[in-house]
């Protein structure tokens, strides 16, 4: 997440979907009849998404799951749902919290960027400064003993900021973005891996699904998707012009 205020383009997000490899999903569209300004991934499973845009408002919001203690099962509801409320309001929608397990989830508009974090006891509140920020499953990491934010934080704020361009391909507009929100070439099994794959114990692989890319600035909104992680070309823009 890079937040210039300034800049032509203030709001730059990358996200990256960890999930188990058999949870189904689709790609990013407008999924939900009753949301007809909101595009993002379906999950499949539960209904919701990780990250809903609303290109009409400039504004996203993305979810990771969060560390702490979680919901009841018997009282215990699907967290794919806030992105799609949060990037409605323009803020954590008002929900009863001890019927979620743990979150962060961000808000990102031309008016800043915003996070919630949620432990199963607390919730912090947080307005992102200018710069460039990683939020991983423990929150938001402001210091280097992470492996992962060690490596890309510093490389996407060396990385020259894209421009907003009106068209073009994912490359064309995003340049030195994109080569690293493909991973930079790292193994899956580096620590500092921005895209992973791990076996479990248990058998079940848990792995980066997908890449999102999303500029917000005052001349529109730009989303772009990469649904093979792995393999860079299979990037494409999505579109965000008003719903038909």
């Amino acid at each position: 997440m890079s937040v210039e205020p300034e800049s032509e383009v203030p709001v730059l997000l990358v996200g990256v979907r960890d999930e188990f490899v058999t949870r189904p999903w689709l790609s990013p569209d407008r999924h939900w009849p009753d949301r007809p300004g909101l595009i993002g991934g379906r999950d499949l499973q539960a209904g919701g998404t990780w990250l809903a845009a609303a290109p009409a408002a400039r504004r996203v919001a993305v979810l990771l799951n969060g560390h702490g203690t979680p919901a009841a099962e018997e009282l215990r509801r699907t967290r794919g749902d806030l992105p799609l409320e949060a990037a409605e309001a323009g803020e954590l929608p008002p929900i009863e919290l001890f019927r979620y397990d743990p979150f962060h989830l961000v808000v990102a508009g031309l008016d800043g960027v915003r996070l919630w974090s949620w432990d199963g006891e607390r919730l912090a509140e947080d307005k992102l400064p200018r710069g460039v920020h990683m939020l991983v499953n423990s929150g938001w990491e402001q210091g280097d003993d992470h492996p992962r934010v060690a490596a890309f934080r510093p490389a996407f704020a060396f990385a020259q900021r894209p421009r907003w361009l009106n068209g073009g391909s994912p490359d064309r507009f995003w340049g030195e973005w994109l080569e690293l929100a493909s991973g930079a070439g790292l193994a899956a099994d580096d620590p500092r891996a921005l895209i992973f794959r791990h076996r479990l114990e248990d058998g079940r692989v848990f792995a980066s699904l997908s890449v999102s890319l999303v500029a917000v600035a005052e001349e529109g909104m730009r989303f772009d998707f990469l649904p093979t992680p792995g393999d860079p070309s299979s990037w494409y823009r999505v579109h965000t012009g008003d719903p038909a």
